[in-house]
């Protein structure tokens, strides 16, 4: 067994380390790591042994919270944010708009590469990668599918790129430790957590320019706006909380609270309901929109890492991760009622979920394995596994229901590249893996 996987093993064992918070830890360890070398003038060294972030989303990739109504293409840490997939926390994922070809285009942000690597979806082949800021970790597309937003983590600065020449343009300063992204369904404004810096900063589209930050709870983590774009939900890891923002004024309203630890959140795509995840007892709390007031919580499992919601708005699955040597499990919520179903036996240690456009399939990545688990919805059964390559850690699904694409980030300090494995839905196949950068923790999709 690798040592640092024995050491997650350990760790999982004796605390309540979820995935998610792991790859946070990682990331954490990786910026600490590359600003003392910074300041011994030495070259930053990636792949510290734990999984890079992403959501999340953690991510936290991101997951990608069930978000925007047109957005229906997503990003799974765990979190941007929505869409059709969905992992690390606080991606937002495109509604409209063309990539770099047609059949639109797949964003893979490499955390210890420091790039972001584009795949044309008609043909499968990744492009050259783009020179970001250091730990690149959550990504979110404008609505018209013109710009890519990067967050990067240890730069304190967000990445725009033009998605129809795949160009960086300058980097946009923001809060200290940008954590998630998520872009108004108007893409007027892209909202930026900055965990370390208990501030949300708005970026304004059109001139890529910051605007003045707002001041949230501590330790904000993710990031959704509503399907209607009147309002961004802000979870704050250490508050407690979670403070919503009208968009029109940046205006904060009082906070919902919560409970301390939460760091996920997924919108219905009807814009009824927020659902924030607790990942440490495994708790979800509704919050009904139209009031901003938290609903009775609805319980899980303890060790819970992923929520996505259905693009029917019926179900939310949450993903639970497994102690050593038991089974991963997946909790289906009825939305109408908030009741949690019985679980889904799926895996061993689970860390994205995916849904396809159409809401029939649920996919489940297993970073031990190396699989990919359907969930048929309509039932709630596991079908067989399929085998997709090395530490899956992300997914997202093309707008079409056609592929997943999952994101394989093995561990090693001397692992050059990580990989992009293909999954055609209707047969069950993987294509040839694609090379990316190191340690892929998120991806986003174009149109």
């Amino acid at each position: 067994m690798n040592e640092m996987k024995r050491i997650k093993d350990l760790c999982q064992a004796a605390l309540p380390l979820d995935p998610h918070r792991l790859d946070r830890a990682r990331a954490r360890l990786y910026a600490a790591m590359a600003e003392s070398q910074r300041r011994a003038g030495r070259p930053a060294r990636g792949g510290l042994g734990l999984r890079a972030w992403a959501k999340p989303g953690c991510r936290p990739a991101w997951v990608v919270p069930l978000g925007a109504a047109g957005a229906v293409t997503a990003v799974i840490v765990g979190a941007a944010t929505v869409s059709s997939a969905v992992n690390h926390p606080g991606q937002t994922p495109a509604a409209t708009g063309a990539g770099l070809a047609g059949g639109g285009t797949a964003y893979v942000a490499n955390g210890a590469s420091g790039t972001v690597t584009a795949i044309r979806i008609a043909t499968n082949t990744a492009l050259p990668p783009v020179k970001t800021g250091r730990v690149p970790q959550a990504i979110a597309i404008t609505p018209d599918g013109k710009t890519a937003y990067v967050a990067n983590l240890v730069s304190d600065t967000v990445t725009p790129i033009r998605i129809a020449t795949n160009t960086a343009l300058p980097p946009i300063k923001v809060g200290r430790a940008p954590e998630a992204i998520a872009i108004t369904p108007n893409g007027q404004t892209a909202y930026v957590t900055n965990s370390d810096g208990d501030t949300v900063t708005p970026i304004r589209v059109a001139t890529n320019t910051a605007l003045p930050p707002i001041k949230v709870g501590s330790k904000p983590f993710d990031i959704a706006i509503t399907p209607d774009g009147k309002t961004a939900y802000v979870v704050n890891f250490r508050s407690g909380t979670v403070t919503p923002i009208q968009t029109a004024t940046d205006k904060v309203l009082p906070a919902i609270k919560v409970s301390v630890g939460c760091e996920n959140i997924a919108i219905t795509p009807d814009g009824k309901t927020a659902y924030v995840l607790n990942p440490g007892p495994g708790t979800v709390f509704p919050i009904r929109i139209a009031t901003n007031t938290a609903l009775p919580p609805v319980k899980t499992a303890f060790g819970a890492s992923d929520i996505a919601i259905t693009p029917d708005s019926k179900t939310a699955y949450v993903v639970v991760d497994s102690p050593p040597g038991s089974s991963g499990t997946v909790f289906p919520i009825l939305t109408a009622t908030n009741t949690a179903l019985p679980p889904v036996k799926v895996g061993r240690d689970l860390d994205a979920i995916a849904i396809t456009p159409d809401s029939k399939f649920a996919y489940v990545a297993d970073w031990v394995t190396g699989t990919v688990t359907p969930i048929l919805t309509a039932t709630n059964t596991a079908l067989p596994p399929v085998k997709v390559g090395r530490n899956p850690d992300a997914i997202a699904i093309t707008p079409d229901g056609k592929t997943a694409y999952i994101a394989n980030a093995p561990l090693g300090p001397h692992i050059p590249v990580g990989a992009v494995t293909p999954l055609r839905i209707a047969t069950g196949t993987t294509l040839p893996p694609l090379k990316v950068g190191r340690n892929p923790s998120a991806i986003t999709i174009t149109p």
